[in-house]
């Protein structure tokens, strides 16, 4: 099974919908395999957002992951890091279909929900910046035969 990060971002946070975006990952079959809120601070925004650290909106983008705790996620299923970049839809709110994440709650490019690995091998890096190996769990979900065929791994 393919693991993915999710950040719940400060505008998640601070809307109260930690709960509805968490619920909408698991009903679509997705199994939760590690879960913690924590403060970011600017050493680890400056490695996360490396490719935007230069940027001229890197300080306002900072400031924004800053405002509040984040919740991470490490997020379980057969291609989760497509199954997930596809529930979020695009990073610009306004520009989001409506159904997804993005769509439904956010009308901003910044203030935007949530953060998806873009691909399995930044998932990997991106899990291990957030998650020591000990926080990161392997248990069999109860549903699991009723969400995926028989035939798929």
């Amino acid at each position: 099974m393919e693991k993915t990060l999710v950040l719940l971002k400060p505008s998640c946070v601070q809307r109260n919908l930690m709960g509805e975006i968490i619920t909408r990952f698991e009903r679509r079959g997705l199994r939760i395999a590690g879960l913690k809120m924590m403060q970011l601070d600017l050493p680890i925004l400056k490695e996360h957002y490396a490719h935007l650290a230069n940027k001229p909106f890197f300080p306002t983008l900072a400031a924004s992951m800053m405002a509040s705790p984040v919740v991470a996620l490490a997020i379980e299923g057969i291609d989760a890091v497509q199954v997930v970049r596809t529930m979020t839809g695009a990073t610009n709110g306004r520009a989001a279909a409506p159904g997804t994440i993005r769509g439904d709650f956010s009308m901003s490019n910044q203030q935007n929900i949530v953060h998806a690995s873009d691909s399995p091998e930044n998932a990997l890096i991106e899990l291990k910046r957030f998650f020591r190996d000990e926080e990161i769990f392997d248990y069999e979900a109860g549903q699991h035969a009723f969400v995926y065929g028989s035939d798929e791994k």
